[in-house]
């Protein structure tokens, strides 16, 4: 595989981060995943605005290259019609201490990896062990220090479950350890706003720009009386099966919105 670090294409057997990078020594930086489809980078002015809103949050400075060239440069490079990419920017080497260093060097790598076979509809199960702080500012930032999701996603494991429904500290509905949800209640698509600890998902908005779903706080019975749930990342849409056993039998907005945006 070759992958793009720092400023140009390498092999993989010839790439090296610095062991005191601090993406690796204390998480410190963001990461975008984004499809390939049809040798075509998906969303990529969406992603990388994204991207660099956080990075305004976390103030690590973006790099001065262009980085849709960048990102398109790895996926031909690796041969990739159909993929996945993954951009990782952390601030840089950095010394011991919290405290970043007054003039970063930013780490830049770029990933390719097939696409992985469509899931089958997750079993959901409502995490217990962790919540979403939705009072911090990093609840909007798509930073490497991915720990709660972990731990909803190992609960889950535990639970022989797919995945975890992550609450906030108000016990509202936000998303699950890799996905932003939906929900049809009484006909209408819902999915809770950004101001409960929700990431700002691209594909979460190309639904709403979409289908006009609406955004309201949900709670946990809002959702076990769902007629259906639906999961969004930049990787796809994915039906949900069963939330903490309960059998979702319907998957017709789900269907509808991959015809809609998918197959597009």
């Amino acid at each position: 595989m070759k992958l793009f670090l720092g400023t140009r294409l390498v092999e993989e057997a010839d790439a090296s981060v610095s062991p005191f990078d601090r993406g690796f020594t204390l998480g410190d930086g963001l990461f975008e995943t984004l499809r390939i489809k049809g040798g075509r980078v998906l969303r990529v002015e969406a992603h990388l605005a994204r991207l660099a809103a956080g990075a305004g949050v976390l103030g690590i400075p973006l790099p001065a290259l262009d980085l849709g060239a960048a990102l398109a440069q790895t996926a031909e490079a690796n041969g990739l019609s159909e993929g996945v990419l993954r951009l990782t920017l952390t601030r840089g080497p950095g010394p011991r201490g919290v405290l970043p260093p007054a003039e970063p060097k930013p780490t830049l790598v770029i990933t390719a990896a097939p696409l992985s076979p469509p899931l089958p509809p997750a079993r959901l199960v409502i995490a217990q062990g962790t919540r979403r702080n939705d009072r911090s500012p990093l609840a909007h930032v798509k930073s490497l220090n991915y720990l709660d999701g972990i731990l909803a996603r190992q609960e889950a494991a535990r639970r022989d479950a797919d995945d975890a429904v992550i609450l906030n500290t108000r016990d509202g509905v936000a998303e699950t350890s890799i996905a932003n949800l939906f929900a049809v209640i009484d006909g209408a698509l819902v999915t809770s706003p950004l101001s409960e600890g929700v990431l700002p998902g691209i594909m979460r908005a190309e639904v709403l720009l979409a289908v006009g779903a609406t955004e309201r706080p949900l709670t946990v019975d809002d959702i076990a009386a769902a007629d259906e749930i639906l999961l969004t990342s930049a990787l796809g849409i994915r039906s949900v099966a069963t939330l903490e056993g309960r059998p979702l039998l319907s998957t017709a907005a789900a269907d509808r919105l991959r015809a809609l945006i998918e197959g597009a």
